[in-house]
């Protein structure tokens, strides 16, 4: 690794982190040319300041970690690596000290200069904005996204009476809110090898804490249809589209009359531990990202957890997120006591 090149990694970590709390900073090295880049960076800057006054809240500290995970290209003139960022912000509200965490991959491109390097492309690997898929907007509509299988027959923890089934006689099953956030909180940095992990993992992922608060599964074998995962075995993918996509997951809550379900409320004060919201970037109807609330803050907002981008304990409304746009439409789900 050449040492000019990583010292120009090591100043663009230092400004990262720099940029979480000090929004207004002016640096002396600019590192970044990538005009795309600084044009985002620049609009969520200006906001930020607003955001923390809105709140209540004012921002302590920042902690960022650098990981090298992977080198693409590597020449004289010439390198691409893949960088994971590991943030812890602390922050006062209310005279209470809060930390929310979040793991940001990025691939950057840089190049030599003369004698130093820049950086002529940032792009972020995890974005919480994605494209939808054509169908996307129907009932159970998919969604573009891939996975990657632990081992070749990947299972829950499947438990015979979460699996009996709607009917009569069934016996009425509580929901587990603070097992929920607990599932939320042990995996929020890392995928449960039990199962599927997907390249687009926040709904699989507040699907599974759903599951570990007791929700029940509703098998119907299509994928279309019900709240379901199985696996992938034989060359197939066994689980429905509402485990795995945001938009359908969001549509079939609110439609179910039988098991897990949820109810829309006004505000997002309404919610408890253990209920989701999901994110409209563009206004358009369709459902790009999900939530679990985990926590909340010493003025009663709620905290979430999320995959894609993993997060822990963030500030609900995403308004530091680069998917976050003026035209951000949210739902708020309360999850209902019993199933």
């Amino acid at each position: 690794m050449d040492k000019e090149w990583k010292q120009t990694l090591y100043t663009y970590v230092n400004q990262y982190n720099q940029l979480q709390i000090d929004y207004r900073s002016q640096h002396a090295q600019q590192v970044v040319t990538d005009p795309t880049y600084l044009m985002a960076r620049a609009e969520r800057s200006s906001r930020l300041s607003q955001w923390y006054e809105e709140r209540g809240a004012r921002p302590l500290r920042s902690e960022t970690r650098a990981k090298l995970q992977r080198t693409i290209r590597d020449t004289p003139d010439e390198a691409v690596i893949d960088v994971q960022l590991n943030v812890q912000l602390f922050y006062e509200k209310g005279g209470v000290n809060h930390m929310e965490e979040m793991i940001q991959r990025e691939r950057l491109t840089l190049i030599r200069d003369g004698d130093d390097w820049v950086i002529v492309s940032v792009e972020h690997l995890t974005p919480e904005k994605h494209p939808v898929a054509a169908g996307a907007n129907a009932p159970g509509g998919p969604q573009d996204y891939t996975y990657h299988s632990h081992n070749s027959s990947p299972q829950p923890y499947l438990n015979s009476y979460i699996l009996q089934g709607g009917g009569t006689g069934r016996k009425s099953i509580k929901y587990r809110r603070e097992e929920a956030a607990a599932y939320a909180d042990k995996w929020w940095n890392s995928s449960n090898p039990e199962f599927a992990e997907f390249d687009v993992d926040c709904t699989s992922y507040v699907s599974q804490c759903l599951f570990a608060g007791d929700a029940p599964i509703n098998y119907t074998g299509k994928r279309e249809a019900g709240w379901w995962y199985k696996g992938y075995v034989g060359g197939k993918e066994w689980w429905s589209y509402s485990w795995a996509v945001s938009n359908a997951l969001a549509r079939y809550l609110t439609a179910s009359t039988w098991g897990i379900r949820g109810e829309i409320v006004e505000r997002p004060e309404q919610l408890m531990l253990g209920d989701v919201i999901f994110y409209d970037w563009d206004g358009n109807g369709s459902f790009q990202h999900s939530t679990i609330v985990t926590a909340f803050d010493a003025g009663g907002q709620p905290l979430v957890n999320a995959h894609t981008v993993s997060s822990k304990h963030r500030y609900w409304d995403y308004k530091d997120s680069y998917a976050w746009t003026e035209n951000t439409v949210y739902r708020f789900l309360h999850i209902p006591d019993y199933f």
